[in-house]
């Protein structure tokens, strides 16, 4: 039927010229040799040379350091337990003087509080003995933390027991005081002692 069309349309139905030759990039089927696959017992000998020479050390994994915490913690809280009763001695401790009976702790006292407002406060219940503010003694090694002016608590020694117990005797809530520098709150430190001693 296409013998029939005329040389303009036979050209359209003509084939394509074949592909050019080239030489193929890998080897044949046929010619394809691999490498020969031998034994690793020449690498034994270097093997143990390097187990000999190498200095690694593990590092501690989180999972691995949250354990050693809380178990360090843990142990910790334990000897306190067991050893904190026979190590507390406060009748050696140099920083402690009075009687227990005459002494106040005030609690939550603010930074700006000094020695001389806790002497204006509480020295309308009667005559003081000493006042101590106390004060952070390692602050030095904690170099990434601010550094307080005080802990935030204080110890008041009255000279006299009823002065200490001033108009409270009675009242089995200790007091509070309500200022620019305080908002404390305190305790006696009898009551303290008792809890110490017997836990």
């Amino acid at each position: 039927m296409t013998d029939k069309l005329p040389p303009n349309l036979l050209a359209l139905f003509a084939a394509r010229p074949p592909l050019r030759w080239v030489e193929p990039s890998d080897h044949a089927p046929e010619k394809r040799r691999t490498a020969p696959i031998g034994g690793v017992a020449a690498f034994l000998p270097e093997l143990q040379k390097y187990k000999e020479t190498d200095n690694y050390q593990p590092t501690e994994s989180w999972l691995e350091m949250r354990d050693r915490k809380k178990r360090e913690k843990a142990e910790a809280a334990a000897k306190l337990k067991t050893e904190g009763p026979k190590q507390f001695k406060p009748n050696e401790d140099p920083n402690i003087r009075g009687d227990a009976f005459k002494t106040l702790i005030v609690a939550r006292l603010s930074y700006d509080a000094d020695e001389r407002d806790l002497e204006r406060e509480f020295g309308r219940f009667g005559p003081i003995e000493r006042i101590r503010i106390i004060t952070d003694t390692h602050a030095h090694e904690k170099p990434n933390k601010k550094k307080k002016p005080h802990r935030g608590y204080a110890f008041v020694v009255f000279e006299r027991e009823k002065d200490m117990r001033g108009k409270n005797h009675s009242n089995p809530s200790p007091p509070m005081l309500y200022d620019h520098l305080f908002q404390a709150r305190w305790i006696y430190l009898e009551d303290v002692a008792l809890k110490l001693a017997h836990p």
